[in-house]
């Protein structure tokens, strides 16, 4: 008996990297997997379906379900195919993978539009568009009298929540996707559907391919725990995706044999009076706020 026994999930960003683990443990666990890649170069260039095929066949030559898809997901109708795929190939959709991604790194004053253009359009589009056609598909299902169980699991990065100089684009996407997972969470609730996101750390394309990253460097030395392998992450996404997995509108970091919970923006001090402030009284009690010291609590 696997974890995911009847489970249908959709996956995208699934032919390589991340995507291609978390597919492959999916379907290893029970699950019917529809693999969407459009299959282009790290900087989101190009398309070859040839990756998330090759993911199909690993699939299907281990005795698993699975399918194809080379949709682009940042489109309603890419979107919109690839989830209508997923339920005529196998009846119903229980868990939605958001994992698509590139890279356009640049610090600001010489990021280009089309590079800021780009990487917004691919990640936080690209969440947003199957994100809401598996929510109506649900809804719809809900309102039937129909419990699946619905999981959605995003991909957010310590990119954004913890801030990388020159990945504004990239930062600005992932930050905005733990928003959109939360409050898809306060939306959706009542249509059954628990929605989370990961901020993984692995050894990708991505990761790869920013400036001084190395395979070497990133590869642990033989025999010991490879903590930046990909497959790390999957078992927790898996969990996630579980029908009975009482955990919703939540954000975590995973790496190696890590799991941490975030806390999203919160209060940590302020300044009260009874009446207007003047930007003299402002000067005088405002200025520590320059001064305080935040915890982060990075596990890195």
């Amino acid at each position: 008996m696997g974890a995911l026994d009847g489970r249908v999930a959709v996956i995208t960003g699934a032919g390589r990297g991340l995507g291609r683990e978390h597919a492959l443990l999916f379907a290893k666990e029970g699950a019917a997997v529809v693999v969407n890649d459009l299959g282009g170069n790290y900087d989101g260039t190009g398309s070859d379906k040839t990756p998330a095929q090759e993911v199909v066949d690993e699939i299907k030559a281990a005795g698993g379900a699975a399918v194809a898809n080379g949709d682009d997901v940042s489109t309603a109708e890419g979107a919109n195919s690839l989830i209508a795929q997923a339920v005529e190939e196998f009846g119903a959709l229980h868990a939605l993978v958001n994992n698509a991604g590139i890279l356009r790194d640049r610090t600001i004053v010489n990021m280009t539009d089309e590079e800021w253009d780009a990487v917004i359009h691919v990640h936080l589009r690209g969440h947003f568009m199957p994100l809401r056609s598996a929510a109506r598909y649900w809804r719809e299902q809900s309102k039937s009298g129909n419990d699946l169980k619905p999981s959605i699991i995003n991909t957010t990065s310590t990119s954004g929540l913890y801030n990388n100089p020159g990945q504004a684009n990239y930062g600005a996407a992932k930050t905005g996707i733990a928003t959109l997972t939360i409050i898809a969470q306060q939306e959706l609730d009542r249509y059954g559907v628990r929605a989370n996101a990961i901020a993984p750390v692995a050894r990708t394309r991505l990761t790869l391919s920013v400036p001084g990253a190395s395979e070497e460097a990133m590869t642990a030395p033989e025999g010991q725990f490879d903590r930046l392998h990909p497959a790390n992450v999957s078992p927790f996404v898996a969990y996630l995706a579980t029908e009975d997995c009482p955990i919703k509108g939540r954000v975590f970091f995973v790496a190696g044999g890590e799991v941490h919970l975030f806390q999203p923006f919160a209060i940590v001090d302020g300044i009260k009076k009874d009446d207007r402030w003047t930007v003299a009284e402002l000067e005088k009690e405002a200025a520590h706020f320059a001064d305080f010291p935040f915890n982060l609590g990075k596990p890195y």
